[in-house]
């Protein structure tokens, strides 16, 4: 597992000089520069989460360092009032990564152009496409018919609640959850079993009476394994329609 934390330099510092009545101009700002993060990872195979929105969680298997250079210089031509570091971390776990990438911007190990961290790479190349990356994209069953009985506030509520719970519970299986806006959150995991997956939501259900689906997908490169996780998501709506409930798909 491959992963690279992209970071926005100067932020705090540069939001002060925009005076008290900011706030309207940075969301604008924090959305359009996800937007660019997004497009410019997605065009090389890759996915991007948001952490916080001064932070970016890309997965990065098989990316050429030469070619996260290139996105760092189209960022900072894009943004040049920011800056824009970099931190790769691998491991077998996303955990592992996560924390890999972390030490290596701690003790300053540059490997390429200044603002690109990292520890024992192979060569120029982020990690191989000779392991599958799994994905799960998980939401919440039955929705609509929630909406009808909570107001939009109650249901956010929900909803974070739910997050929550996920977050605690697949980093006990060193995996990272995410949460993508309405109902929707992906697990980017390693080696987890779908018995384990399946414990852990129902886990959850019992505790908030909210049913979860989730879709299981593995691929080469991040984005073809959330494509591949949403695509069973989907297919648990397609065998619903049919009539078998299914709450759990891998494909």
């Amino acid at each position: 597992m491959h992963l690279t934390i992209i970071k926005i330099d100067r932020y705090g510092p540069w939001t002060l000089t925009l005076g008290s009545d900011r706030e309207s101009v940075l969301q604008m700002l924090q959305a359009r520069i996800y937007f660019d993060i997004q497009r410019l990872f997605s065009e090389k195979h890759c996915i991007v989460y948001p952490n916080r929105f001064d932070e970016y969680f890309a997965i990065t298997n098989g990316l050429l360092i030469s070619e996260l250079e290139n996105i760092q210089r189209e960022l900072a031509k894009l943004y040049p009032q920011l800056g824009f570091s970099m931190a790769v971390g691998s491991g077998d776990t996303p955990s592992q990564a996560d924390r890999d990438a972390f030490e290596a911007r701690k003790n300053g190990v540059q490997i390429a152009s200044s603002g690109i961290y990292g520890h024992d790479l192979d060569g120029n190349q982020l990690g191989n496409h000779k392991t599958d990356i799994r994905i799960l994209h998980i939401d919440v069953s039955g929705l609509s018919k929630l909406n009808l009985k909570m107001s939009p506030y109650q249901v956010t509520s929900m909803i974070f609640g739910i997050y929550s719970r996920l977050v605690d519970k697949f980093m006990e299986k060193d995996c990272l959850t995410f949460y993508l806006g309405g109902d929707n959150f992906m697990v980017v995991a390693s080696n987890i079993l779908k018995e384990e997956v399946e414990n852990i939501l129902l886990g959850i259900t019992e505790d908030t009476r909210i049913p979860l689906n989730c879709g299981i997908g593995k691929g080469k490169t991040g984005r073809e394994a959330a494509m591949i996780a949403t695509k069973a998501l989907d297919k648990i709506r397609e065998l619903r329609d049919n009539g078998s409930h299914v709450s759990i798909y891998e494909i």
